[in-house]
């Protein structure tokens, strides 16, 4: 079974084609590098530049995958949470190529997506598990009993971590997107230069707010070239609080449903001081930690298809009425 897996949730384009056996046969990435100099995603600019993108990626995936429209079986597209221009042009797309093709459309949810990435390269996850979900705009804690099953045990009360990542960047200068900078800079660092605080918050919820404003306090009381000398000490000091929070209530909550396995997806999964310190500490607690490839951390086409052949294997599908739903629930 070949299945094409659109995404366009934010700022990246993202085609892929999928065989459920041989597994990824594409996954053509393009991301919209224009957004840097406005320190975020401007949805308008993110929506355009679709438009233009789109249509080229998809010719290039089904180019390296060696595989015509004809053949494919399947068409699975991100529907939301996400920008809606965004959405809606990937949306656009998939429906024309049902339509035209008259073969499935499933709409995909993007965190859905992201959970099953950690599944592409490790066919042995199966639930239960634990999935930490961690990106520039979700940070959650999901117990999986069954695939297609959620129950979230938690959620940020304000920033998501990837969020927190890219203002502590943007305060200390050093450019868009944060969270693979500052993970840069931060392996240069001392992490205990700075005891930054870690939210206590109830059970498995998050908050990332404080410890913004803590490095927003100590960078303004502290003299400019100060900072300008210890930028990676404060950077790993920065990303250890930030760090320290969701490998602790990870952990936590795989103990909490008896479960001994951790699947870490998102944007900041790609951290690797996330993937280091989860795994050094869960193997400790008994607890095996599945993560994405770093390209599959990000927002690609290769989790959408993947969901979708799931989706498909169970007889869902969406119609030509499927539209983007910006705050869309799992």
């Amino acid at each position: 079974m070949l299945i094409l897996g659109i995404e366009t949730s934010c700022d990246e384009t993202a085609v892929a084609v999928l065989d459920d056996i041989q597994g990824i046969l594409s996954d053509i990435i393009s991301s919209q590098l224009e957004h840097s100099q406005y320190g975020g995603v401007v949805p308008e600019i993110a929506s355009r530049t679709h438009l233009k993108t789109i249509l080229p990626v998809l010719e290039k995936a089904l180019s390296a995958a060696k595989v015509s429209l004809s053949q494919l079986d399947g068409i699975a597209v991100t529907c939301g949470p996400g920008l809606v221009g965004s959405l809606l042009v990937g949306i656009s797309v998939a429906k024309a190529l049902h339509f035209s093709l008259a073969i499935p459309l499933i709409g995909i949810h993007h965190i859905e997506a992201h959970i099953f990435a950690a599944i592409l390269e490790n066919p042995e996850l199966s639930p239960p598990f634990v999935a930490l979900v961690v990106s520039g705009g979700h940070t959650q804690l999901i117990f999986l009993p069954a695939f297609g099953v959620y129950e979230i045990l938690g959620s940020t009360r304000d920033d998501a971590a990837g969020e927190a990542f890219d203002k502590v960047a943007a305060l200390l200068g050093l450019g868009y997107p944060g969270g693979p900078i500052i993970n840069r800079l931060a392996e240069k660092g001392d992490p205990e230069f700075m005891k930054f605080p870690r939210a206590s918050v109830k059970d498995f919820e998050f908050s990332y707010s404080g410890l913004k404003t803590a490095v927003v306090n100590y960078v303004k009381n502290s003299p400019a070239d100060i900072v300008r000398r210890h930028l990676s000490d404060i950077a790993a000091s920065f990303q250890e609080a930030a760090v320290d929070v969701l490998v602790e209530k990870s952990i936590q909550a795989a103990k909490h449903k008896d479960v001994e396995k951790i699947a870490v997806a998102g944007g900041v999964g790609a951290n690797s001081r996330l993937r280091n310190l989860l795994k050094e500490r869960a193997a400790k607690a008994g607890v095996s930690v599945f993560y994405p490839s770093p390209v599959l951390c990000t927002d690609n086409g290769a989790m959408v298809a993947k969901a979708g052949a799931f989706r498909l294997s169970l007889g869902q599908t969406s119609g030509l009425d499927l539209n983007a739903n910006p705050r869309m629930k799992l």
